[in-house]
This record gives structure tokens, C-alpha cells and sequence, in this order.
């Protein structure tokens, strides 16, 4: 916002002092002032629909949905219109425009406050979809995604809010952390000794139970795992993934959203379609029931994906 005055937020509850639900916006209206932070009813197809105006105007607006689960309220304005508007105007607009919304569940919301959907905008033309995680850089995803000439639903996840960033190695020093060059690099947490024979492909917080469960099948079953973490939901860059599946013949497929008609589903098929000669098992998924989250940590459990499911899972293949 201090290198581009065309950069403007808006969202419910997101002035100061209270800085927005998960306080990702606590600052900016003290500093850019109120023409610059734009405080909003409580309408999320009103917000994406005057935020998608004023990107059309030259604007870079980003909106900050409170909670991932009410992008249900703006579907119309992503799927049938900011999707739309450079071909229905012949090329002569773009929509530089970045939607911000936490996902996920294990924090007790309920099962209107707690899924991850992000699988429901997967797939649409022109809609680039992020998702940053502890092991890059989420401010320098961002900017990237404000740079964008066209529209970004940036997917971020409440449990990865208080997390502090890693890179280099893991705590332990078991992991090496690397990236691509690319513009939204694909992260891998390679093992430091050892070769891997399975990995673990994941994007957001699920990076967290994936380390989790990689921890788990080298102490205990001394079964080596790496990890490869996407930014890029969509459009997906398939290469790194192949090339690592080439190299040990195995992965598991891992996400928060539901388990059927996902994201895992999409790739698993993508990667079966491109690296079928290097398979030497099918390639696992992993996910949430198919059922409402429930608000008690006991039904949140077990619904959820946790690292065991992980573990089970490579070790069926």
C-alpha cells in the first residue's frame, strides 16, 4: 500500500483498533487513513462487486472475506462476472482484483465457519487461486497476487495465522526447505538423509500435519517421505510433481476440503494421466469426511485429516 496508492482494502470489522477478524488488517487504516481502508456492510456479494468496479476503474483493490465459508455469498460476482469482463470487453479491461479469506476448521467454529471450499473455485477461467504456507513467504505471495492483472482468491488458513515462518531446515534439521524460480513457486521439505519413497503433496496448514506425519513414518517405520507444497492451486504446474514421482514411484495426495470432487481428485488424475509410467501404486488421497464439521474438538477430529491418516495412507501404498 506505501509503494502503490492504488491499492485499496475493504471488508467487514477491518479498521483499527480492531483490525479485522483474524487481525490481518490491524495497522493499515491508522496509516493509509480511510480513504485508502474501506470498512463494508455486512454483503459479501456488495464487497466483491464494488471492489471488482473499482479494479475495472484502475484500482487494485483487496477484499478480505471474514471467513472462507461466505464466498458462497459472492459465487455470482467470481463465476459470472470478474471471470468474464477482459473477454466479454474484448481485452480492453482487466481486473486487477485480490479476494483474502481464511479457511479450515480445529478452531470450534462449527460447520458453517470451519470448511475449506476452496475446491468449488477451482477450474474457473481467468481466476487465479494462492495459497500461501509456513514455508514461503505469504507477504511475497501477496504482492505477487496484487500485481496480477487479473482476478486472485487467495486462500489462507486460520490455524497457520499464529504459526512462525520456516525456512533453511526444519527444527530438527531433517528437512531441507527449497523452492522453484517461478512466479508462485512449488516448496519442497526434502529429507536430509536418506532417499524418499513416497511424497506427500499438500498445499496450506495441511503442510503442517504433512511434517507431521513424514516425522512419524521415519521414526517409527523408517519409511522416507518428502514434501511438496503448491501455491499455485490454479492453474496447477504439474512438473515438479512428476519429476519426484519419477524418482520414487509413490504420493499421497493431501487437503482439508473434502475428500471426493476435490482438489486431491484433480490431481490424482492429472498425475496419473502425465506420470502413469512411473507409478508403482495408485496414488493415495487424503481428506475431510464427508460430512458437517462439527463445533467440539472430538467431532472436529473426526472429521478432519489428521497426520495418522497420512501415515495410514503410505503405508497402504
Amino acid at each position: 500500500m506505501a509503494a502503490d496508492d492504488r491499492v485499496h482494502v475493504l471488508g467487514e470489522d477491518i479498521l483499527d483498533p480492531y483490525g479485522g477478524a483474524f487481525k490481518a488488517t490491524k495497522g493499515l487504516s491508522d496509516r493509509f487513513g480511510l480513504d485508502r481502508v474501506h470498512t463494508t456492510p455486512i454483503s459479501e456479494a456488495a464487497i466483491v462487486g464494488i471492489a471488482s468496479g473499482m479494479a475495472l476503474r484502475g484500482l487494485r483493490p483487496v477484499v478480505e472475506i471474514m471467513f472462507g465459508d461466505f464466498l458462497t455469498l459472492c459465487m455470482d460476482q467470481i463465476v459470472n462476472h470478474i471471470s468474464k469482463w477482459k473477454y466479454m470487453f474484448n481485452e480492453q479491461v482487466s481486473v486487477p482484483l485480490v479476494i483474502r479469506t481464511p479457511m479450515g476448521g480445529r478452531r470450534g467454529y462449527g460447520p458453517t465457519h470451519s470448511q475449506s471450499i476452496e475446491a468449488r473455485f477451482l477450474g474457473i477461467p481467468e481466476v487465479r487461486v494462492l495459497s500461501p504456507s509456513r514455508f514461503g513467504s505469504p507477504a511475497n505471495l501477496l504482492r505477487k497476487a496484487i500485481d496480477d492483472d487479473g482476478p486472485v482468491l487467495f486462500i489462507e488458513y486460520k490455524t497457520a495465522y499464529p504459526s512462525r515462518l520456516v525456512s533453511g531446515t526444519t527444527k530438527d534439521r531433517a528437512f531441507a526447505i527449497s523452492s522453484t524460480d517461478n512466479e508462485y513457486p512449488t516448496i519442497r521439505l526434502s529429507p536430509t538423509s536418506g532417499s524418499p519413497q513416497v511424497a506427500l503433496i499438500c498445499y496450506g496448514a495441511n503442510a503442517a500435519i504433512c511434517l507431521e506425519a513424514a516425522e512419524i513414518l521415519r521414526e517409527r517405520y523408517e519409511t522416507c517421505a518428502e514434501l511438496i507444497i503448491c501455491t499455485s492451486l490454479y492453474p496447477l504446474d504439474t512438473s515438479v510433481l512428476i519429476e519426484r514421482i519419477a524418482e520414487h514411484g509413490r504420493a499421497v495426495v493431501v487437503e482439508e476440503g473434502v475428500r471426493c470432487f476435490g482438489w486431491g481428485s484433480e490431481l490424482a488424475a492429472r498425475l496419473t494421466e502425465e506420470a502413469f509410467d512411473y507409478l508403482e501404486a495408485p496414488i493415495a488421497r487424503v481428506g475431510s469426511k464427508s460430512s458437517p464439521i462439527g463445533a467440539s474438538t472430538v467431532l472436529e477430529d473426526s472429521i478432519l485429516p489428521s497426520a495418522q491418516d497420512v501415515v495410514d495412507a503410505v503405508l497402504e501404498i
